[in-house]
């Protein structure tokens, strides 16, 4: 089973950028999508970025395209989601999860991380 471990968030301003990591264990890393999603107090979480096991194709939410990018390298298994021109409406805990199907529903994904807090000051 895949464990994963989010690290980079942090309070930035509006404007600002940070570069989220999601660090796994485990061999079989690679052979699996990745998602990042998030969730902000009182809303259901939602899906942010997706990434193909390969590195492509990846999938966006309509509220973060030109704004976010996920990438991989499988060598070092992680993924990372850069954020660049972040509003307050970004904060939120973001979380990455595995899933062995392409998806942006969270339903799909397994072996969440503990999240990682993201805080954007206006």
């Amino acid at each position: 089973q895949v464990q994963l471990v989010e690290s980079g968030g942090g309070l930035v301003q509006a404007g600002g950028s940070l570069r989220l990591s999601c660090a796994a264990s485990g061999r079989t890393f690679s052979t699996y999508h990745v998602g990042w999603f998030r969730q902000a107090p009182g809303k259901e979480r939602e899906f942010v970025a997706a990434v193909s096991w390969n590195g492509r194709p990846t999938r966006y939410v309509d509220s973060v395209q030109g704004r976010f990018t996920i990438s991989r390298d499988n060598a070092k298994n992680t993924v990372y989601l850069q954020m660049n021109s972040l509003k307050p409406e970004d904060t939120a805990v973001y979380y990455c999860a595995v899933a062995g199907v392409f998806s942006t529903r969270p339903q799909i994904y397994n072996s969440w991380g503990q999240g990682t807090q993201v805080t954007v000051s206006s």
